[in-house]
């Protein structure tokens, strides 16, 4: 007689949330390597001598890419250049954000809403659309080629975004706390500096890094408002790597690329516990 038959067993199926979570994976994992395999090239292609688009380790380890790069002419004037207009442009365009936020933050009127829907609406607006006429402006008034005049202008361009953000973190400091401030005698600009801004420590290192960072990185503007070469920043000098008919070096252009955003790093590591914090009390209201 034939011997019992065992059943099949049943084939499991995901549930649709479970495929729902493992599609959500996935899709981040993609996401991810598109930001890891640059940062990977970037490392690998510094410390090699015969660096190429390839993303592979180095077959030599060597250091001749970073000792190429620097010298005065293609790092640390630029470098310095740089920090000279990003930094003032940066400290321009926090304090005037913090003054033009004040008013829209504790002031009602029925101007207020338009105001910030106009502001709004130029963080639109391309860098490029208006180079033009602002280059001609610049010549007019005898600002081309200065680092003052391409400092102005770069904090005028982050101003709008700028002054959104410090508004919206400077609705959460309660009003009681600056009219505490005042009945102690402190004008308003004292309640501002002493009282608002401490309190607003996260948002005001959001303000702080985002406007360095976005001026750090323009190459645009740099290349058209400067022509001296001893005046270019480091998003300029960038072209040094880039020779004719096409031709890269791509292992200094990598060592340039990690020195480059060395300062950027730092910044985020001197204000990191002011973005970690949070806007609390701490009992200076009581009811």
């Amino acid at each position: 007689m034939p011997g019992p038959t065992t059943a099949a067993a049943p084939r499991r199926s995901l549930s649709r949330p479970a495929r729902q979570r493992l599609a959500a994976d996935l899709g981040l994992l993609v996401l991810a390597a598109g930001f890891v395999l640059p940062l990977l090239w970037l490392i690998f292609a510094s410390v090699d001598a015969e660096a190429s688009m390839r993303v592979a380790p180095p077959h030599s380890l060597t250091l001749e890419n970073f000792s190429a790069v620097l010298n005065d002419e293609i790092t640390f004037t630029p470098m310095l250049n740089s920090l000279l207009l990003c930094g003032g442009a940066t400290l321009m365009t926090v304090s005037s954000a913090a003054l033009a936020a004040y008013p829209l933050s504790r002031f009602r009127s029925r101007f207020s809403r338009p105001y910030l829907l106009t502001i709004l609406f130029t963080t639109c607006l391309p860098i490029t659309a208006v180079m033009v006429p602002v280059y001609g402006l610049f010549v007019q008034i005898n600002l081309i080629d200065t680092m003052y005049g391409t400092s102005f202008f770069l904090a005028t361009s982050q101003l709008p975004f700028a002054v959104w953000l410090m508004k919206n973190f400077m609705d959460g400091v309660p009003v009681a706390l600056e009219e505490a401030a005042w009945t102690d005698g402190a004008s308003w600009l004292q309640a501002l500096t002493r009282v608002i801004l401490p309190l607003m420590g996260p948002g005001f290192a959001v303000v702080t890094v985002y406007s360095f960072i976005m001026m750090w990185g323009n190459f645009f503007v740099p290349f058209m408002l400067l022509i001296s070469p001893e005046q270019l920043p480091a998003s300029v000098s960038i072209f040094t790597f880039f020779g004719n008919f096409g031709s890269i070096v791509f292992g200094q252009l990598a060592a340039f690329s990690i020195l480059y955003s060395t300062p950027v790093l730092l910044l985020y590591i001197l204000i990191a516990k002011r973005l970690g914090g949070g806007f609390t009390l701490g009992g200076a209201v009581k009811g």
